[in-house]
Parts: C-alpha cells; sequence; structure tokens
C-alpha cells in the first residue's frame, strides 16, 4: 500500500492504466502452474506430495468421495461466492479417471452438472447423497454411461442463503447414521419419505439421518464446513476461526426435557489456542481491514483486538486420518485445513483421565510450524478425503480471494476479483518419503456378503466403513450367525465394533450381545454397547457397573444412558454419580439431562446421604441451582412441592444453600411469561428476604 501511494505523485507523468496495473500486482500475487504451485508446499520431513488431479481435470473441488469399486467423484462449486437461484448453477460432480495407473487423474466425466451449492456426498446404493441447499438429493447413473440421470429430492427446507453456513460435511458414522453439518441455520426440513410428517425446525443444530428406516433428528453442534467421526463414533467439527470442536453430548440426551438451564454441549478440545503458523503475509483487503477495526476499537476503549493472520479464521475440512498408508503414529490424527493461512493443521487426539472430553495437541515436531504451508498465496485447502490406497488428499480449491464479498468493506473489494481461480482446482495426495505409489484396484461391489466381513478387519478404514454400508444396503440377514460368531472371536476392538453395528443394521441385536459387549475389554466398544443396552431393560445390571468405568468417555456415557431406564435402582446411581463425579460439569448435565435425574427425588436422596451438604463446594452449589432451575421451569406443581418441602429439611439451612436454590427457582420461574412478575418479588439479600422468598413460592 505505501508503495503504491508513492506513485500516486507520478500521475502526471505515467499514464494512470500502467499505475494501476503495477498497484495491483503487488496487492495480489498472480496464480501459478500445478507444477509451480506444488513446488511452494512445505510438509514436514518423513513426507512428499503428489498432485493427483488439477484443471482441466478438476476445477473449484470441495468434495472428493471414492465409491466401492474406487471411483473417485469430485464435487465443484464454481459459483463461490455469489449466490445462484436453484437449479441454474453451474455446479458438477466429475469422476475422475486415471487411465494409465500412474496415479495421477488424465481424464473426468461430468456425472452431474448444474447442480446448485453442492458441497458434499456419499456413496449410497449405486448412487450419491449430495447436500445441496436448500436440498439433500441422491443421483445415480441408471444405465452406466457414467452420467447421473435419476435425480431425487431425500429432504428439503434447508437454509440456502449463505454459501459458506449451508448444510453440509456428510459422514456415516460407525453407528449407521449418517452426520451432517447446518451451522445451526433456521429451516423447517421434510423428508420426501414420510408424506404428512411434521417439518423439523433445525435452528441452533446440526442434523443426523438414517438411509435405511427413513428417519431424522437434530444433533449437537453446529459445525461448518468440516466435520470427522473417528473410529470410536466421537464426533469433531470446525466453525471458521474454532479449528477442532468435540460434540461431548449428543441432542437425543441434552433434549430429554425441555429444560436443562444450558444449550452449548460441545467445547473446544485443542490445548493450544487457535494460533497458526502463516508463512505467508496476510492479503491487502485483510491488514487493512483489520487496522480499520482495530482503530476503531481503540477509539472506543473496547479491550478487543483482530488478527490479520496466524491466527485460525478459515479453518474447514477437519478428517481423521483412519488409512493404512502413512506411518502407524499418524492414524487417529485429525487435519483442519486453513483456507486464509494457506497452511494445513494436524492434531493428535488423547483421552484425558479427568474428563470425557478428547485432547488435541501438536506433535512435537510441529510446535512451531504446521504440517504443511504454502508460499502461494492462491493455495486454498478446503478439506481431505482418505482414499481406498490409504493416503491422504488434500482439496486444493485454489483462488485469489476466498473471503466473501460481504465481509469486505466496498472500496477494498473495489479492486478485487472474487471470481479468480474459478477456471482452477488442484488435488494432492500425501506420501511418505521413499514411497512409490502403486495404483490400488478396487471392486467391493461385486464381493459377497461374506467376502465384506472381512473387509471389517481391514487396516484401512476406508474398507471398514464401504464393507459395512453395503452390508446394511443389502440387508442380507444370512451373514447373522458368522457376524455373532466373528464377534465373539475377534481379537481386534476395531472389528468386534463394526460387527456389532453389521448386527443392528440387520435388525439382529439382542440382550446377549449387548451383556458381551458391556463387558469388553476396549473402552471404545463398552461406551457404544452402552448406547444399545438402552433397548434392553435386562442389561441394567451391567449399565449399572460401568458408572464407575476407569474410562471417563465410558462413565459419561453409563450415565448418559441410565436416564434411558426406568427402575428404582436409577437414583442410587444418580447419587452415586454426583457424590464421585459431580465436580465435572459434563457428568451433572448427564444426570441433570434426563426426567429422573432432574427430579425432586435425586435432591431428597442426596439430602438423605447426611455429608453431601456438609462441606459446601461451589460445584455443589452449582448443581443445586440448576436443578432448581428445571423444577421452576418445568412448574409441575407436585414437584415443586415437593422440592421446597426438601430444601426447608435442616441439612439444607445453610445460607449458601439456600441462596443457590433460589437462583435457580427464580431463573426457572423467569421461563414461564405468567409468573415473571412472581420470580420479580424473589430476593435474597438477607435472612428475612430469603424466609419471605420461601413462604412466597409456597403460596404460589
Amino acid at each position: 500500500m505505501k508503495t503504491c501511494l508513492k506513485y500516486k505523485k507520478a500521475l502526471l507523468v505515467l499514464p494512470f492504466i500502467f499505475l494501476v496495473v503495477d498497484c495491483l500486482a503487488q496487492r495480489y500475487a498472480a496464480a501459478l502452474s500445478p507444477e509451480e504451485s506444488l513446488k511452494k508446499l512445505n510438509i514436514v520431513n518423513g513426507f512428499s506430495v503428489q498432485l493427483f488431479a488439477s484443471e482441466p481435470h478438476v476445477f473449484d473441488p470441495v468434495a472428493l468421495e471414492f465409491d466401492e469399486q474406487g471411483n473417485a467423484y469430485v464435487i465443484e462449486m464454481p459459483d463461490y461466492p455469489y449466490e445462484v437461484e436453484p437449479g441454474k448453477g453451474h455446479g458438477r460432480i466429475r469422476i475422475l479417471k486415471d487411465t494409465d495407473g500412474d496415479g495421477k487423474i488424465d481424464k473426468s466425466i461430468i456425472f452431474a452438472d448444474n447442480v446448485t451449492e453442492a458441497t458434499s456426498m456419499l456413496p449410497w446404493k449405486g448412487g450419491l447423497i449430495v447436500t445441496a441447499a436448500p436440498n439433500i438429493i441422491y443421483l445415480k447413473d441408471t444405465n452406466g454411461d457414467g452420467k447421473s440421470d435419476s435425480s431425487e429430492i431425500l429432504f428439503s427446507g434447508f437454509f440456502q442463503n449463505n454459501s459458506e453456513a449451508q448444510v453440509t460435511s456428510l459422514k456415516l458414522g460407525v453407528d449407521n447414521w449418517i452426520y451432517a453439518n447446518n451451522n445451526g441455520q433456521s429451516g423447517k426440513v421434510t423428508l420426501s419419505k414420510t408424506p404428512g410428517a411434521a417439518a423439523v425446525e433445525v435452528r441452533g443444530a446440526d442434523f443426523r439421518f438414517r438411509m435405511d428406516r427413513n428417519v431424522f433428528e437434530l444433533e449437537t453442534g453446529p459445525g461448518q464446513f468440516g466435520q470427522t467421526i473417528d473410529d470410536w463414533g466421537h464426533r469433531f467439527f470446525t466453525q471458521n476461526s474454532i479449528h477442532l470442536q468435540q460434540a461431548v453430548i449428543p441432542w437425543r440426551y441434552t433434549h430429554r426435557h425441555a429444560f436443562l438451564p444450558t444449550s452449548k454441549f460441545n467445547v473446544t478440545v485443542t490445548d493450544h489456542e487457535e494460533i497458526m503458523f502463516q508463512e505467508t503475509a496476510p492479503p491487502y483487503w485483510r491488514a487493512e481491514r483489520s487496522a480499520r477495526r482495530n482503530k476503531a476499537y481503540k477509539e472506543s476503549n473496547l479491550n478487543r483486538i483482530e488478527y490479520a493472520e496466524d491466527r485460525f479464521s478459515g479453518a474447514s475440512g477437519s478428517t481423521v486420518y483412519n488409512g493404512d498408508a502413512m506411518p502407524k503414529e499418524f492414524y487417529g490424527n485429525i487435519f483442519t485445513a486453513d483456507v486464509s493461512g494457506h497452511v494445513v493443521h494436524r492434531d493428535i487426539l488423547s483421552p484425558s483421565e479427568t474428563s470425557p472430553v478428547l485432547v488435541a495437541k501438536r506433535p512435537e515436531n510441529e510446535k512451531d510450524r504446521e504440517f504443511i504451508y504454502s508460499t502461494d498465496p492462491w493455495f486454498r485447502p478446503v478439506t481431505f478425503s482418505v482414499g481406498p490406497d490409504g493416503y491422504l488428499y488434500i482439496l486444493d480449491y485454489y483462488r485469489q480471494h476466498i473471503e466473501t464479498p460481504v465481509s469486505i468493506p466496498d472500496d477494498l473489494k473495489a479492486d478485487m476479483d472474487f471470481m479468480a481461480g474459478s477456471d482452477m482446482g488442484r488435488i494432492y495426495r500425501v506420501l511418505p518419503d521413499n514411497t512409490t505409489y502403486k495404483n490400488v484396484s478396487v471392486n467391493l461391489k461385486d464381493a459377497s456378503s461374506v467376502k465384506l466381513l472381512d473387509y471389517l478387519s481391514h487396516t484401512n478404514g476406508w474398507y471398514r466403513t464401504q464393507a459395512q454400508r453395503l452390508l446394511l444396503e443389502r440387508q442380507d440377514k444370512s451373514i447373522v450367525p458368522m457376524v455373532n460368531k466373528l464377534f465373539s472371536t475377534s481379537a481386534d476392538p476395531i472389528t468386534r465394533l463394526h460387527l456389532l453395528y453389521v448386527l443392528e443394521g440387520l435388525n439382529s441385536l439382542n440382550a446377549s450381545i449387548i451383556s458381551k459387549g458391556l463387558q469388553d475389554s476396549s473402552p471404545g466398544l463398552r461406551e457404544n454397547a452402552l448406547i444399545l443396552a438402552e433397548r434392553y431393560p435386562e442389561t441394567l445390571p451391567l449399565v449399572l457397573k460401568l458408572i464407575n468405568d476407569p474410562s471417563k468417555r465410558v462413565a459419561l456415557q453409563a450415565a448418559l444412558s441410565l436416564g434411558e431406564f426406568k427402575d428404582q435402582r436409577i437414583i442410587p446411581a444418580f447419587v452415586e454419580i454426583i457424590q464421585k463425579q459431580g465436580q465435572n460439569d459434563w457428568f451433572r448435565s448427564a444426570v441433570l439431562s434426563s426426567v429422573t435425574g432432574s427430579s425432586p427425588e435425586l435432591l431428597k436422596a442426596l439430602v438423605s446421604q447426611n455429608s453431601f451438604f456438609q462441606n459446601v463446594e461451589p460445584w455443589k452449589l452449582s448443581f443445586l441451582q440448576d436443578l432448581s432451575n428445571i423444577i421452576a421451569a418445568r412448574h409441575s406443581k407436585t414437584q415443586f412441592l415437593t422440592y421446597l418441602d426438601i430444601l426447608s429439611l435442616p441439612a439444607m439451612n445453610g445460607s449458601n444453600l439456600q441462596v443457590s436454590a433460589l437462583k435457580g427457582l427464580k431463573m426457572g420461574l423467569n421461563k414461564n411469561e405468567t409468573l415473571k412478575e412472581t420470580a420479580a418479588k424473589i430476593t435474597m439479600d438477607s435472612e428475612s428476604d430469603i424466609k419471605a422468598s420461601y413462604e412466597l413460592l409456597k403460596k404460589l
């Protein structure tokens, strides 16, 4: 900018057009060829990057999936960042072909075109499920010519006004559910297979659905462009400036009743803040915009700063690597891209000894650098894929500008071409050094159901996922006896988990299998068995044992699952959970999320322990306040009176206890429009105020 200003003095002696061209050239770099841009990629020692595909075979790639025959499908989004009328966009889905087996694409076929706002896809029954706001559609080639000739709307009603915040990131979980991000946007979603059913409002949530059962439900979120699920079903997602979050408690538990005080059940899992090591200078517009904003913050005496670089601001595409082509220590790592910083970031996930939340850490050799960085400012990594060859693939949108125009002041975007690069696109493959790529031939489509069971033990997760999906699609119950036998004899816990959900998908589970799962040596399998045990009341004795499991994830799931049982043993179990795990707010939420765990009976049982409220710790006051909040918000006359009677017991006479309970009761009453006036009269400034407030509540 300073250099360009100097040139203004030369306007009288130089042609204006040359001035403009020269200044713009300094502001924004020109595009590079695929080969030149590849040279600008810097990856950690021990790895190399190969070009897998580029223009003219692929443009503007945003999703890559390999079907059961190894066919590579890529979604192209050339219209971004401008909105296009549905059905009139230029979006495409291509099939990429490597005809000579050298590992590089040399041919492509347009599978579908004019697919507006398509952002993600999954193979299903020989076709593709595609998110294309406001719909999720199903495309299929029925005559074998490589082009889609069948299109069906599966779901409709999703938000569609901003391509950065639409339905996306389809992922098939090991539990047979397909998960998607919705960025919390409002939308009344309907399913074509259930005409007449009430539309589902998806505001504030992500969602999941099952193609085999035509069901759809909300899920904890919200995530943006980037979602991944690990081997054990733990779900993670990105949100622009937050590069990695974990959905800790699923929506189906947190909404068992409508009165749980908090609505946020996901959390950032990184231990290293949102810092990235960017090796390119911020673009002119971003540096200038940040400077202006920071100046305004300072003038307004706001303790706030906007970073123009070195902080995640365009995080996307989080992907758990579950292939077998990289060293074993990379298995289970999460890769996240940042389109603004031109980097690929790596996290190592580890369980916590004190919390059910996993911890994401930088690798030791990446403490001061990223797994990949580029000095080409057009490098825009958006997401990843793991192929049947076991390698990690990186999709490079390759644009001069990636920010939506609505976020940039008019004077700064006046000389910006937001479509520059819409005729380009690259996909890279990451390989260990000294590795020669070998083409992999795949055809699971023609494999027998028995053979597919073998693939559930494959070291590359791609095979396991495709095999389980195909078994779900086929519904071949003749394999059930073999699955049962393998579940009892397999030495690999991940294989046993897939087998468990194959049985679930074939509607062939039973209490005996679940009981084995609840006693499995693998924490991940015990955790999933608990979810399935909710369907079998006879498994309750084993479920009760797991509230003290050494794995915090298993213990949390036990607390959540107990709320699905109806039995007199549940209250004592919840008391034990609160006593032993109550310092952790996730366990408190797990108990309070159930109807039984948020009843006066729970407080009565805690009071009967005598010692529980003798030592009044902050977390106990927090728990009491939340429980009181729920009781008041529920506004059941019987529960309310019972609860007030318990609060009047001698064990609850401490002023801190009384105040915390009153705070919660006041919050709960405030949620009812007809009771807000009464809530306003509740005061806690003195002992007389507290006494008067309780008398008021009893009259209420």
